[in-house]
């Protein structure tokens, strides 16, 4: 493996960070040169200096092998997540080293769990930082350095498949290329017309781009203490209900739909259970907690009920009421959702809606085979017949997934956590999903959790966010062949 072409595509995205940073130095320039505008511009020197370095000395290189692309990727998430921190610890407050990181990971894999007690007190460029990482986030590091920076031929569409996880690429109909440009179009897309909504609604410019980049991005960061509840305004919370839930479909599926392709969303058999799915769990919880007499109507139930839903399954985190006072019914859906989630190749994490339907479809099977053991049953998922090495892999997947909760959990409690925070905690960390419940419910955050339990919380959020065996393979490279 060639080491220095490795380090030349991480400062290639390192200098696209370095972009974003300056990019919120400008918002904070415009905002009167606030408090953020002089750690921002440095953090932005210093981390183009860091991304050209390699860039000097390396030349372009055509053609790279699965091994280096794995390195890349991976290489390129950690010192995203790295130099991310440089704005947070130069302004200083609340921003130790530990929460620094915690921020900078929280933000950039799309969780938008916070250590912050309050939001409001940040300067608005280190506000437009934080919104920055988690928008990027939620497309990808490398995919998004891949469309704004120059042409790296074949080495495009090498880094474009390790970072898109096979299951994510299956609706796609078009060349790796094509995928990344299409990414970006509904990306943006989805932003911009979130962002004219929320302003029609009601919120100021800034607020309008920074929830839209959240949303879009799954992410959860609010520019608010109380979050979404802060505006108490039914009409934004089903503007940003309608943008988490697209957010959540497949961009493949999206883009087919708008443009009058065949696998569109009227054909998508996941869509279809992702979009029942949301339904019903959201009626439910609207029936428990109005029948519980939390809410005056039926109406207030429902909205509230069907936004918490909505955010936690597509993993985003947004807050219209604590949940911590909702009924144990209501908290037990809202977990489940939180473990399953929203569609592969969407910006949302968990185990996916796709996994849970051939899951479910292997079982079916296996039910059939007993009973008529010389059976041949292919099973489909959208029509295509899915290998027996797919349907392993979801299988592997599931119970890794499960695991990694499981041992965050566990050590959560080693720490002095209780069982609900620390249990809670790991399944919003792994799906990148931001509350739990307990000490991190839906209005509450991580900042008075033990720092070992913070870090290993960000762990399981990279983990999350590689799907697993994208980080792990990274510190079992020497035995690649």
């Amino acid at each position: 493996m060639r080491v220095e072409v490795v380090l030349r595509y991480v400062g290639v995205v390192m200098l696209f960070i370095a972009m974003f940073m300056l990019l919120s130095a400008g918002i904070s320039y415009v905002s009167g040169v606030d408090s953020a505008f002089y750690p921002l511009l440095l953090s932005s020197l210093l981390t183009a200096l860091l991304g050209a370095f390699p860039l000097i000395f390396v030349g372009p290189c055509e053609q790279i092998t699965n091994k280096e692309g794995f390195c890349i990727v991976v290489g390129a998430w950690l010192v995203a997540c790295v130099v991310s921190m440089f704005p947070y610890l130069i302004w200083g407050g609340e921003f130790t080293l530990v929460n620094a990181w915690f921020e900078s990971v929280s933000g950039l894999t799309t969780t938008g769990s916070t250590i912050l007690n309050d939001v409001e007190g940040l300067p608005r460029g280190l506000q437009f930082w934080r919104f920055a990482t988690t928008w990027i986030g939620g497309m990808g590091v490398v995919m998004f350095a891949l469309v704004i920076l120059p042409s790296m031929g074949r080495s495009k569409m090498m880094l474009s498949n390790v970072e898109l996880s096979s299951m994510a690429r299956d609706n796609y109909r078009y060349r790796s290329q094509i995928i990344v440009q299409i990414l970006l179009v509904v990306y943006v897309g989805l932003t911009v017309v979130s962002t004219l909504l929320l302003k029609m609604a009601g919120m100021n410019w800034f607020d309008a781009l920074c929830h839209a980049m959240s949303a879009c991005a799954t992410s959860g960061f609010s520019t608010k203490n109380a979050s979404v509840a802060y505006f108490n305004s039914p009409a934004i919370d089903t503007i940003l209900i309608l943008t988490m839930v697209t957010a959540g479909i497949h961009f493949g599926v999206i883009y087919a739909t708008v443009t009058g392709k065949r696998n569109n969303l009227f054909r998508s058999e996941v869509t279809r259970w992702y979009l029942g799915s949301l339904l019903a769990g959201g009626l439910l919880i609207a029936v428990s907690i109005y029948a519980a007499d939390l809410y005056p109507t039926f109406w207030a139930a429902f909205r509230h009920g069907m936004f918490q839903f909505v955010s936690l399954v597509t993993t985003t985190g947004f807050a219209t009421a604590d949940s911590n006072t909702w009924t144990p019914f209501a908290v037990i859906l809202l977990i489940f959702g939180s473990i399953i989630c929203a569609c592969a190749g969407s910006t949302a994490g968990g185990i996916k809606v796709n996994r849970l339907v051939l899951a479910g479809k292997m079982m079916r099977t296996k039910l059939k085979l007993q009973q008529h053991p010389n059976a041949v049953i292919r099973i489909r998922l959208d029509g295509v017949i899915q290998d027996n090495e797919v349907l392993h892999a979801v299988m592997i997947y599931i119970v890794a997934y499960l695991m990694f909760i499981l041992m965050g959990t566990i050590f959560g409690t080693m720490l002095g956590v209780d069982l609900t925070t620390s249990f809670t905690g790991s399944v919003a960390s792994m799906g990148n999903v931001g509350p739990g419940f307990g000490e991190v419910g839906s209005m509450d955050n991580f900042s008075a959790l033990p720092s070992g339990f913070k870090v290993a919380n960000t762990l399981l959020m990279l983990l999350g966010r590689l799907e697993i065996f994208g980080l792990i393979q990274i510190f079992l490279i020497k035995w690649w062949r």
